[in-house]
């Protein structure tokens, strides 16, 4: 039963992309992302009573999980706007490869024969996805949003960095749920505030903002797909390794909307790409067994 989450929750992580996509396309980026916000804190709200405050001395950790996860979403979102998803997709793939680097360097990780194999071949495909945006008239060394989503998954592998320092229970020991439902509650008074004081000022002269109902739907898919991350996790026959593999294969749903709904270009080559970043991903899977 396990697997069969695991996979629900890679389906809905990559309806989660396709929706921001939807929903951002010829649209004001910060309202999308404030509605984002507020959405999934009323669908974690019944956590916060729950789960407790726990004191500053908990609160100020979740903050700045918050803050970081929050910097993440607003360059994403921004580059997700201006950038193909079948593009978008596969770079957002490669932030476990990030998060694998960043625990040899923080944590005194050593990567095995396996783990090193995946690496190269992440590399490579980072540098087959630059040759296909060339295609599309998008350089890597000096498009800003290209330079927005490189710094959206730093940001996001610099979260599930600090995902274990906060949750090991070797380190902090909190709660899944205290973190997800008190730094959704942040980040909304957080959009509120850009809201008031960024975008509402400069409206009139930027993009209008249009509701669509594909935004309550960014929401949704991705609550969605972290509950059942989390149910597939609390299954004491589950895997990790396993989990975490399957879950990266919502590139291939983000890529297959991207490809038949969206209709984006120069398909054939960014497939070879997404294959050789799959590949990347089944070392690692392997390296981490």
């Amino acid at each position: 039963m396990w697997w069969l989450l695991a996979f629900l929750s890679a389906a809905f992580l990559g309806c989660y992309d396709s929706f921001k996509k939807m929903s951002l396309k010829e649209n004001a980026v910060l309202p999308v992302l404030f509605l984002n916000t507020v959405f999934c804190a009323l669908i974690f709200s019944p956590w916060l009573a729950t789960t407790g405050w726990g004191g500053w001395e908990v609160q100020r950790f979740i903050l700045l999980k918050s803050v970081i996860v929050l910097s993440s979403w607003i360059a994403g979102y921004f580059a997700l706007k201006h950038l193909p998803l079948t593009i978008v997709g596969p770079i957002n793939a490669t932030r476990p490869v990030l998060v694998l680097l960043g625990a040899v360097f923080l944590f005194g990780e050593r990567l095995n024969l396996l783990q090193s194999i995946g690496v190269g071949f992440a590399f490579v495909a980072f540098y087959m996805l630059g040759r296909s945006g060339k295609k599309e008239g998008i350089d890597f060394t000096h498009n800003k949003w290209i330079f927005w989503l490189i710094v959206s998954v730093l940001m996001g592998a610099a979260s599930g960095l600090y995902d274990k320092f906060l949750m090991s229970p070797t380190r902090l020991g909190m709660e899944k749920m205290q973190v997800l439902s008190w730094y959704s509650l942040y980040q909304s008074i957080m959009m509120l505030v850009v809201l008031i004081f960024i975008w509402r000022p400069i409206r009139a002269t930027s993009t209008p903002f249009k509701w669509r109902w594909s935004i309550p739907l960014i929401s949704m898919s991705l609550c969605a797909a972290d509950y059942a991350y989390m149910q597939a996790l609390s299954q004491p026959e589950a895997l990790i390794a396993v989990v975490s593999m399957i879950r990266r294969g919502s590139v291939l749903v983000s890529f297959a909307i991207g490809a038949f709904i969206l209709k984006e270009k120069n398909l054939r080559s960014k497939a070879v790409d997404l294959v050789l970043l799959l590949i990347s991903m089944l070392f690692l899977f392997l390296g981490s067994k």
